[in-house]
């Protein structure tokens, strides 16, 4: 494949992860301040096939749809607002995330993600969106740890963990058939 066309490849995948996080937010269940949904999946899959670089690109084009006016965010979700409302620390989670998933693709010599590396890379990434969410969700609700444990953290971690497992089986699959990006 020569450069340009691979470039354009690269271009149209970075894309599409980004449209498939912001399709995600919709598959939504409202359970307090912060929403249940499907994206911290695409938000880890997007580091494991993109990369780290990539992934961060992604997932910046995403939140900037959000911030000019997309209804991108959990629910159909728009504006600036909700970088500074109880979601925003776990919206800064889902930027750096793809750094931290897309450690599993770097330390790869044939960018194939391993389960183990997987695995491991996505608990780290969850434990950074928890800590950056919890962290920023006690600041905009004037919350004590406690509370924001239980409403920011509890209620999704076992859910979380299964999302893990389902990003790493969906991107093994696209790369076992050579379906996900080089």
């Amino acid at each position: 494949m020569n450069q340009s066309l691979l470039d354009m490849h690269r271009l149209v995948w970075t894309s599409l992860m980004a449209a498939i996080v912001a399709a995600s937010s919709y598959m939504v269940v409202p359970i307090g301040p912060i929403p249940f949904s499907l994206q911290p999946v695409f938000v880890f899959l997007t580091g494991f096939l993109l990369g780290p670089v990539r992934g961060f690109f992604a997932m910046a084009l995403y939140i900037l749809a959000g911030v000019v006016g997309l209804p991108v965010f959990a629910g159909g979700g728009a504006g600036i607002g909700h970088l500074f409302g109880p979601t925003g620390g776990y919206l800064l989670g889902f930027l750096l995330s793809p750094l931290v998933t897309g450690q599993a693709r770097v330390e790869s010599r044939s960018s194939e993600v391993r389960w183990i590396s997987g695995l491991f890379w996505g608990i780290i990434a969850i434990i950074m969106i928890y800590v950056l969410g919890m962290c920023w969700l006690r600041i905009s609700m004037d919350m004590s740890w406690g509370r924001v444990l239980a409403v920011g953290v509890l209620p999704f971690a076992p859910w979380d963990m299964v999302k893990i497992v389902v990003a790493v089986i969906c991107c093994r699959y696209l790369q076992k058939y050579n379906l996900a990006p080089r």
